[in-house]
């Protein structure tokens, strides 16, 4: 009750000294630390104040970690944000791999492998990583970077031999790999490049190269395109099957818990960070993991597959079937962005193992239930939540909404209501007849479900 009551306090006036930090830091008052600064901005202190308050989240990052990694790699993640330090990466990491964010920890290794190179630590942790993973060659290329005298170099000698030996059976491999698909395909170019495969049916994919230049494998579920990056055809071949793979669980997700998923095709177009930056800008960049639009599902950084990137393209496939169920209606109108976003968002939160937000945004979402400050669906029905003033905040209000409408009629409901929306039905409408409730009755049921403990 402490903590909510802080929480509703500290909305109203935000902590603006770093001494409060140390306060509750010293108090041990981890939760309530973690409420205080979980949406504070870092760019409105000084240097040495980013310190201080980093260094009070990490002593809770540090004490959390073996009894509470969930709130552990909360603490970390606010303490990353208003400085990065070696001790504050390393924490951050082991509290991520503790509660299955593979991904959250190789971006923190990494981080520290690029800030602290003299730390053999980063290099060490994050080769191994990449050997569970199955990359030898990413794994030997940072574990030569652990420093020869460092306490892990030992360590690192030997992870580096047992990378060499997998990289050497990768190799040979993708050898037998090029020999089948050339006898498949029963000739070579002048330059003795693969040609493509043959035309496939089902749902088997077929393979090739675009006028665009990029590489193409479509079914009658998803196009996939991604530049060649100057992969070899293991390479490829490798990418492609993971990628396909992907894509098929999210199709499975999607209508497991949906009862439906998309007719028509896909475009699936797949960005490195860099591609990503240079075609939809530096700021959408930073900002999100991909999106949907212009009928197509766009990842960034899909070079990287982790479990995060799966999970995006599972809440975008979910925009394509929405957008799919909409345009199957001619002369209909879109759905509120909420509703969107909510539904992509929650079987998000379900591909993840769970109907509940993570830790951190429940915590958020509860106090700013109790205080009153939720964001209101009704300012939400035409924008992008991203412009939101708090879009995780929007984000999981959003999603709870959905879980309320999915609680009341399931799934079967919920598309019946899209769809009549789809055929010009207003959303305030559809929503009375459907579910006998206004979006400011729904905003309302949104707000006691999460102000419940």
């Amino acid at each position: 009750m402490r903590a909510l009551l802080l929480a509703a306090l500290l909305s109203a006036n935000p902590p603006s000294t770093p001494a409060q930090a140390q306060k509750l830091a010293a108090q041990r008052a981890w939760e309530d630390l973690y409420l205080a600064w979980s949406s504070v901005d870092p760019k409105g202190y000084t240097p040495p104040q980013r310190r201080t308050i980093a260094a009070s989240l990490l002593k809770g990052c540090e004490a959390l970690a073996g009894d509470d990694a969930v709130m552990a790699f909360s603490l970390g993640e606010r303490a990353a944000l208003f400085e990065e330090t070696a001790s504050g990466l390393r924490c951050l990491a082991r509290t991520a791999l503790a509660t299955d964010q593979r991904g959250a920890a190789e971006d923190a290794l990494r981080h520290g492998l690029e800030r602290f190179p003299k730390e053999g630590h980063f290099g060490l942790e994050l080769g191994r990583l990449l050997l569970e993973d199955k990359d030898p060659r990413r794994a030997l290329e940072v574990l030569n970077k652990v420093p020869p005298r460092s306490p892990e170099a030992a360590k690192a000698r030997t992870l580096i031999q047992k990378a060499r030996s997998e990289s050497a059976e990768e190799s040979e491999a993708r050898a037998q790999a090029r020999a089948i698909e050339r006898r498949f395909n029963g000739e070579t170019d002048d330059k003795g490049s693969v040609q493509p495969a043959s035309a496939s049916s089902g749902l088997s994919y077929e393979s090739g190269v675009g006028a665009d230049g990029m590489r193409t494998r479509s079914n009658s579920r998803f196009v996939v395109k991604y530049f060649n990056n100057a992969r070899d055809f293991g390479q490829r071949a490798e990418y492609e099957g993971r990628i396909v793979a992907a894509l098929d669980e999210a199709h499975a997700h999607t209508r497991q818990v949906l009862g439906e998923a998309r007719e028509n095709p896909v475009d699936v177009i797949l960005y490195t960070r860099e591609e990503f930056r240079t075609h939809q800008g530096a700021a959408l960049a930073r900002a999100v993991a991909g999106l949907y639009s212009e009928g197509a599902i766009r990842i960034n950084d899909a070079a990287e597959l982790t479990q995060q990137t799966k999970a995006t393209l599972v809440h975008e496939y979910v925009h394509a079937v929405v957008d799919d169920l909409i345009r199957a209606e001619q002369g209909g109108q879109h759905v509120p962005v909420w509703l969107n976003e909510g539904l992509a968002e929650y079987i998000e939160w379900r591909y993840l193992g769970s109907d509940k937000p993570p830790y951190a945004l429940a915590t958020r979402l509860r106090a700013a239930a109790q205080a009153g400050q939720l964001p209101r669906l009704s300012d939400m029905s035409g924008q992008a939540l991203i412009t939101q003033r708090d879009p995780s905040l929007a984000y999981g209000t959003s999603a709870i909404a959905v879980r309320e409408l999915l609680g009341e009629g399931g799934p079967a409901r919920l598309l019946e209501l899209i769809r009549e929306v789809g055929q010009g039905t207003s959303f305030e409408q559809a929503l009375r007849q459907r579910y006998g409730r206004s979006v400011s009755e729904l905003e309302k049921a949104v707000k006691a479900a999460l102000s419940r403990r």
